[in-house]
């Protein structure tokens, strides 16, 4: 899918589990196949390969690791970003609360963001969802109204990354595919 400057809409996904094998992490690699289905370039981003520092535990930004300015560029450069998180403690994760506090205005400003929670348990991600419906709100991006919370999540893979349940399978793919659709719909303003 292209935007109205001929170039390629990009969507990244950022996950806020660093566990090999997590199921946020196939969640968010489902969606990003819909969102590469529905046209976009696509890239998945591995908050463990940016040495990021913790907000304000380096006196000035400019001595940041140079992971930071990468992980900045990529997302200042996004269309659409797909932000997954496993539910703790009734948030989402430190590790993506982190990257997010690294990044501001600048990355977030203006761009379309999708959401995928998982949970442990059998009531879902939903207070993981609402907060980063709340922060991207707060930085000015446009949250799509598609959302999806993943319950039981240790049940709700196969061996091969898939979700067993059709029907939220169906509605991970949707924020991927409408994250592109609509970062495409920004570029007709």
């Amino acid at each position: 899918m292209k935007g109205t400057d001929n170039r390629s809409i990009y969507v990244v996904a950022i996950c806020g589990s660093l566990r090999q094998g997590s199921t946020t992490h196939a969640a968010l690699q489902i969606a990003l196949a819909a969102a590469e289905e529905a046209g976009a370039e696509v890239e998945f981003l591995e908050l463990s390969e940016y040495e990021l520092v913790f907000q304000g535990s380096v006196a000035n930004e400019s001595d940041y690791p140079p992971g930071v300015f990468k992980l900045r560029e990529k997302v200042q450069r996004a269309d659409g970003i797909l932000l997954g998180s496993p539910e703790y403690h009734g948030s989402f994760s430190g590790v993506l609360k982190n990257a997010l506090d690294l990044m501001g205005f600048d990355e977030f400003e203006n761009k379309v963001i999708g959401l995928i929670g998982v949970s442990g348990g059998r009531m879902g991600a939903v207070n993981t969802i609402s907060m980063l419906r709340t922060v991207g709100t707060a930085l000015h991006a446009w949250v799509v109204p598609n959302d999806a919370s993943i319950p039981n999540s240790s049940d709700a893979f196969d061996i091969d990354g898939n979700l067993r349940d059709a029907e939220l399978s169906e509605r991970v793919k949707a924020v991927g595919k409408q994250v592109t659709e609509f970062a495409a719909l920004r570029h007709l303003t």
